[in-house]
């Protein structure tokens, strides 16, 4: 059965596309200079050699408007990714940012690029001794940037809902439509791929944007690993979207933190209810701290005693 993307968009026209762009970037890339320089067939028939165009019902595939469209948001509305950078932990707080990111995927996924690099990544200083300091990113460019292409590639471009880049206090959330496709299931993924959008997907292999040999979850979690963020969070479970969570690198610490605060309320809570037991007969201060193993007279009865 032909994929969505392999299907002709009914009421466009060879207009509608950037044919100097695929002339000059995009064929000579996917064809052989030697084949393409003795080619005389027109735009169209090329076109259709790699299931950019139609010639049945003369117009472009739903692929070529993706990839290379003037508009592709006339046609498939929900074709760009929209960003927006809250200043709290979820939706109900104010807006820092917002941005959406449309064009065809040859003009767009630069943009993307420039604007995950220049607005998303930021980098802070971290003490790694005495008076030395390190920059530490909140999240590696190259795994946020996989992350992304692969939304665009898998997509379903059939769904009004644009790829969402939400950006919180605490995470960013990347919810894609379309969930799980073809032989790809909750119980095997990532070990199983699929591909909905099969010519788009080896038009962003041609233009290096992925390399399609299934091993682009595994080397985000190495990205995120290597930059000192927490394992990214795959929503497999969605019937019709895909949604990856992923943490900045200072979550770390700030569960680190929450653990320690945690074991020393845990700890205080321990030995003032020894204490209580113990003290259910009158006992003096240095009984107490005998009995409890504590050695600081002022700090027995500023932590434990008072309390």
């Amino acid at each position: 059965m032909a994929t969505f993307d392999a299907m002709p968009c009914f009421g466009a026209s060879i207009n509608d596309i950037d044919t100097e762009y695929i002339k000059q970037e995009y064929l000579p890339k996917v064809i052989d200079g030697d084949i393409l320089s003795t080619d005389t067939r027109d735009i169209k028939e090329q076109m259709a050699a790699i299931h950019l165009y139609d010639l049945t019902h003369d117009c472009p595939t739903n692929a070529a408007i993706i990839l290379f469209g003037k508009n592709p948001q006339y046609f498939m509305h929900g074709a760009y990714v929209q960003y927006v950078h809250f200043a709290g932990k979820d939706r109900g707080s104010d807006i820092i940012n917002e941005r959406q990111i449309r064009g065809c995927i040859c003009k767009m996924l630069p943009q993307l690029e420039s604007f995950v690099r220049d607005a998303v990544i930021t980098s802070r200083p971290v003490p790694i001794g005495m008076l030395q300091e390190k920059d530490v990113v909140n999240y590696p460019y190259l795994a946020l940037r996989e992350l992304l292409m692969n939304a665009c590639m898998h997509r379903d471009y059939q769904s009004n809902m644009p790829i969402r880049l939400y950006q919180y206090e605490d995470r960013i959330e990347i919810l894609n439509a379309g969930g799980l496709y073809g032989e790809a299931r909750p119980e095997n993924f990532p070990s199983v791929n699929d591909y909905r959008n099969p010519i788009v997907a080896e038009a962003l292999r041609v233009l290096k944007y992925v390399n399609m040999f299934n091993r682009g979850i595994e080397r985000v979690k190495k990205l995120m690993h290597d930059n000192g963020n927490p394992e990214p969070m795959f929503n497999v479970d969605k019937i019709t979207a895909f949604e990856v969570i992923v943490r900045p690198t200072w979550s770390l610490n700030l569960i680190a933190d929450e653990e320690k605060v945690t074991k020393s309320v845990t700890k205080q809570a321990g030995i003032i209810n020894e204490i209580l037991s113990f003290c259910l007969e009158p006992h003096s201060l240095a009984e107490i701290m005998e009995h409890v193993g504590l050695k600081h007279r002022s700090n027995t009865k500023q932590r434990y005693i008072n309390p």
